[in-house]
């Protein structure tokens, strides 16, 4: 386990859905005793630490991203007593916690929304959030012409003629930031939760806090995930310079406490060299690596952004964070089943072209290998470790991302790579719970990816991650180097430390070195001893 204050830097932390991971008590909803539960397979799995997606009290329009009391557990999930339990469990068990922080926009239902919502324009209530008058000559036009990430336009309009800003769902007012109040309130709140415990906090939309003093217009698709385009300046929503105050200010906060405290940025940031500022020294720890994510399977584009990402990194003295599947995008067991090159697709439907169920697991297992090589830190979204794919045929009539229907059906958003996870092939809801309650129908296919099908079982994708994540800890491949081998271009090879990382993205097998021995490989090797396509091996040389 990590045993200093720098744990992060090579840690490999783990993404729990609380609503999807484990269900005490039957509802069919996920809950913090139901996690608290399985944190032991956490443990035999191998990895650090234990990220969680917000459990507070909230209306649950996107999914607990609406956040109406900081300082709470929703009663779907518990209580705050399951929470100070759940967080002695995991460091009785040698697993530090990570929060969510929800800093862009609160609920809708939060008091200080409520108060706004009965207080008059110009009044103190409505400065902590957005208000502005509209345009036109009777006010009904938007302040301005933003959208929504969700779709249609990022401003609603009050029976009292002003509007607000939700870059989000209509639920979720944006904050505004350049408000003492506001600042100091969240302070306030890393505060509470480090009081209890937790080793740090995922800050949600990092780079959306503070936006353009003017508002000033902009008219391409306010795209959260993979929106920012890596030249020129950033949309005036995103990634604006006074970001990098607040996160210096919070970080003062955590290096009051013991431990390693840290701050992970979900900020969908390019190019490199701009996300990297947000991990400066007296910034963010981490932040994660999404040009990564959004790599094509292909050698030369992986390569490029490897290289870039851990040029940029160091120039601030950080690790790189890489990721390859969240609550936000197409599991990537699905994701790496289309051609290479595909444009990324926001949810998968039955009416949808389908992937190759059989590739992408393939190329997943191979993408895993390769990430876990590499130096710095990594995350992993819970079921990944099964080889779980996304659910591509979920009826849309239980849809209850809000990107579905602000879009207007066009995209499918994100509840297929949501579905509750399977533990036990022959169970109710396959051991998601005690019930067959699962908030999200789950697929008939989820018996063959239950862990007690795969535990112990020698090839299976969850021995795979075992054994990928005690070599690389027996390696020390998270604080190591990288220094790339020549395999020719249609694969990649590097080695660090005395390990060799070989994974073929080409028809024709690629030789190992005289006198490798194999620690791993995502599939067998041919009869030759060379590594097939769509496979990585780890090697000593």
């Amino acid at each position: 386990m990590p045993s200093t204050e720098a744990w992060w830097r090579d840690a490999v932390i783990y993404q729990i859905y609380p609503r999807s991971f484990a269900d005490a008590n039957g509802d069919g909803m996920g809950d913090l005793p139901g996690i608290t539960a399985r944190l032991p397979q956490l443990r035999r799995l191998g990895v650090d630490a234990v990220w969680l997606s917000p459990f507070y009290p909230s209306p649950q329009h996107d999914a607990g991203y609406d956040v109406a009391d900081y300082r709470g557990v929703d009663p779907r999930f518990g209580s705050l007593g399951d929470a100070d339990k759940l967080i002695t469990t995991a460091h009785e068990l040698g697993l530090k916690i990570i929060v969510d922080l929800v800093p862009n926009h609160t609920s809708s239902d939060h008091v200080w929304f409520q108060a706004a919502l009965r207080s008059a324009p110009g009044s103190p209530e409505r400065e902590r959030y957005i208000f502005r008058d509209g345009k036109g000559p009777d006010g009904s036009e938007p302040p301005n012409s933003w959208q929504s990430v969700f779709g249609g336009s990022a401003w609603q309009r009050l029976d009292d003629g002003q509007w607000y800003l939700h870059l989000f769902d209509v639920s979720q007012p944006d904050l505004n930031w350049d408000h003492p109040e506001v600042r100091a309130e969240f302070i306030d709140i890393l505060r509470f939760w480090l009081d209890r415990g937790v080793d740090g906090f995922r800050v949600d939309v990092a780079h959306g806090l503070i936006k353009d003093a003017e508002l000033t217009d902009w008219t391409s698709p306010a795209t959260v995930l993979g929106g920012l385009e890596p030249v020129g300046p950033p949309p005036p929503m995103w990634d604006q310079e006074g970001v990098h105050e607040i996160y210096r200010q919070w970080r003062a906060v955590l290096d009051e406490y013991p431990g390693g405290r840290i701050l992970v940025a979900e900020a969908w940031v390019q190019p490199e060299e701009r996300l990297a500022r947000y991990v400066r020294p007296d910034e963010m720890h981490q932040a994660f690596n999404f040009p990564y994510l959004e790599a094509p399977w292909k050698p030369a584009e992986l390569r490029a952004i490897i290289d870039s990402s851990l040029a940029a990194n160091a120039t601030v003295g950080a690790t790189t964070t890489w990721v390859l599947s969240n609550h936000d995008v197409v599991r990537h067991a699905s994701r790496l089943g289309f051609p290479a090159g595909e444009p990324r697709k926001p949810g998968i439907g039955a009416d949808d072209p389908q992937p190759d169920v059989a590739l992408g697991l393939r190329r997943a297992r191979a993408a895993t290998l390769l990430m876990l090589g590499l130096p710095g830190s990594a995350y992993l979204y819970q079921g990944e470790e099964l080889g779980l794919p996304e659910h591509t045929t979920l009826p849309d009539e239980v849809r209850e991302d809000p990107a579905w229907e602000r879009s207007g059906h066009a995209e499918k958003g994100r509840d297929g790579c949501r579905v509750p996870i399977p533990w036990e092939a022959d169970a109710p809801s396959y051991g998601f719970g005690p019930s067959d309650a699962s908030w999200l129908p789950q697929p008939s296919v989820w018996a063959e990816y239950a862990l007690d099908r795969q535990a112990d079982v020698p090839g299976s994708t969850y021995e795979l991650y075992r054994s990928a994540l005690a070599t690389r800890r027996e390696h020390a491949l998270g604080s190591g180097s990288l220094d790339w081998a020549d395999t020719g271009e249609s694969a990649l090879a590097f080695r660090n430390g005395g390990l060799l990382v070989v994974t073929n993205f080409g028809a024709e097998p690629v030789a190992l070195p005289a006198g490798a021995r194999v620690l791993l490989s995502s599939e067998p090797l041919d009869a030759d001893g060379r590594v097939p396509l769509d496979v990585t091996v780890w090697a000593l040389v």
